[in-house]
């Protein structure tokens, strides 16, 4: 069995280019928001991985994989995996505010 693929450069270039645009609308949807493009390719990527374990770990289907090349890429569980992540990372990372109180 051949395990190797072939991915040309516009392939890997656009599946990073869906992967931030993935990456992105996760950020929007937590509101949380650090870095710019190339956090949110990473977010994408990490979205994706958390996305398809969950999946996977409920039985859900795939919703919409996008296919770049020999590449399937889950768009909706990236998207879902990304926001999942970046609410964590802002739950953590976020400041809480303490309320002050008056006597």
């Amino acid at each position: 069995m051949n395990l190797t693929t072939n991915m040309t450069l516009i392939d890997f270039l656009l599946l990073l280019l869906v992967a931030g645009v993935c990456g992105a609308i996760g950020q929007a949807i937590s509101g949380y928001s650090r870095g710019g493009f190339v956090v949110a390719i990473i977010l994408g990527f990490i979205g994706a991985f958390i996305g398809v374990w969950l999946s996977g770990k409920f039985a859900l289907p795939e919703l919409y994989t996008l296919r770049i090349g020999t590449t399937n890429f889950p768009i909706i569980w990236s998207i879902i995996g990304a926001t999942l992540f970046v609410s964590l990372i802002g739950l953590i990372a976020y400041p809480r505010r303490r309320m002050r109180t008056t006597y």
